[in-house]
């Protein structure tokens, strides 16, 4: 019964996003047409019809689908720049023309004051709506960036989003009879790759071990990154032993392969901390568990597994 409250509520929580987010797209556009409203009611029934009901991932990445507007952020600031543009370029028409009337011997003074006046007045109105326009997008932003699970750079979850789902599974123990495990992913020496190569490259090698972990896990399995250069893996209805046959064969994929970037073969490694969901655990006691076996291995010469159980 709790799972299909659960489901319910992610659904009416979909409803309620695409019913604001079609509100949104209706407004940022200056005559919104019939057709725009139904194109958009059909992208959202094909990632509704999408959804793995049975899938928290499926779910989560629905909802991202709609909470991560950017594109319609920079549609709206794009449209903002060419309405503010050909303002100003009627403005300097208008200028041109007043100017243009100095080439007359007779010129009235206070009328073209009065001109000039005027002309600056409306560019001083301009100014100032595109201000409060790029300080109403550059806030939705950080508004996105705070409440998205997905981390931008490398597409996986978020720290927000493990530190909610371990919660969720720390308090709902009683309902999981399968086993599950955590792992925890850094890279070897993170720190002086970026020295040396840069932090594009950095960047480059952190979307690497992303796709590494993404093309390797199962669909099941939940894929975070904890932060810099350390990824957490939540897996299940797997034993100890196949967890750690797949905790070694990430660490053998992680280094036998080679990112090619500017020309040059970089060898990364990585470091992995194992451990299992006990009764009674936190997520801090979980993760706690799983960041000494990472030390363990950090400690003990890098490029290992190793497991912490008790």
């Amino acid at each position: 019964m709790d799972y299909v409250i659960m489901q319910k509520n992610d659904l009416k929580a979909l409803v309620e996003q695409i019913y604001e987010n079609l509100l949104e797209r209706i407004d940022a556009e200056e005559e919104p047409t019939k057709g725009q409203v139904i194109g958009y009611l059909k992208d959202a029934v094909e990632i509704v019809s999408g959804i793995n009901d049975k899938d928290i991932d499926s779910i989560e990445h629905a909802k991202e689908s709609f909470n991560n507007s950017y594109k319609e952020l920079v549609k709206q600031s794009l449209n903002s720049y060419k309405s503010t543009n050909q303002r100003f370029g009627e403005l300097t028409q208008r200028n041109q023309e007043t100017i243009e009337q100095c080439t007359s011997k007779h010129i009235d003074v206070d009328t073209l004051s009065s001109m000039f006046d005027e002309i600056q007045s409306h560019m001083i109105d301009e100014v100032k709506k595109a201000n409060e326009v790029i300080a109403d997008l550059t806030s939705k932003v950080k508004i996105l960036e705070e409440t998205s699970n997905l981390d931008p750079l490398t597409k996986v979850f978020n720290r927000r989003a493990l530190s909610s789902y371990l919660g969720e599974i720390c308090s709902n123990q009683g309902a999981i009879s399968y086993p599950l495990h955590l792992i925890m992913l850094d890279i070897d020496n993170f720190k002086t790759i970026n020295d040396k190569y840069g932090h594009i490259t950095g960047d480059k090698i952190l979307i690497f071990i992303s796709n590494i972990l993404r093309k390797t896990l199962r669909d099941g399995d939940k894929i975070f990154r904890y932060g810099g250069e350390e990824f957490t893996v939540i897996i299940n209805r797997n034993t100890d032993e196949q967890c750690e046959l797949i905790a070694n064969r990430l660490l053998t994929l992680v280094s036998s392969n080679r990112l090619i970037y500017m020309g040059e073969r970089i060898s990364v490694t990585a470091s992995i901390g194992v451990t299992k969901l006990h009764a009674g655990d936190t997520p801090d006691s979980l993760l706690s568990r799983a960041d000494k076996a990472l030390y363990m291995s950090k400690r003990n010469g890098k490029n290992m597994v190793t497991k912490v159980c008790e």
